[in-house]
């Protein structure tokens, strides 16, 4: 089986030992959903056609729906090399 993928929260808590599941941590550390930004300590969705700098709001179905696709395109390329 598999490594289980934490799912980042969609606010910061504003703990200052930073929780694992922060966003802010995790877009630092690079774990962070592609497609996905903090803007003002918020989980925002990030469109490449959107040019406002704010995002738009996620709603945890969306994100957990992001990270099972994303972990499911990963397995396909691990297994086409």
């Amino acid at each position: 089986m598999g490594k289980a993928v934490k799912l980042p929260k969609t606010k910061c808590c504003v703990s200052s030992t930073r929780c694992d599941r922060c966003p802010i941590r995790m877009l630092k550390e690079g774990t962070l959903p592609s497609g996905y930004g903090v803007h003002k300590r918020k989980l925002v969705r990030v469109d490449a056609e959107d040019k406002s700098r704010k995002g738009k709001k996620v709603k945890k179905s969306e994100l957990a729906a992001a990270v099972r696709k994303q972990k499911k395109s990963g397995k396909k390329k691990q297994l086409a090399a």
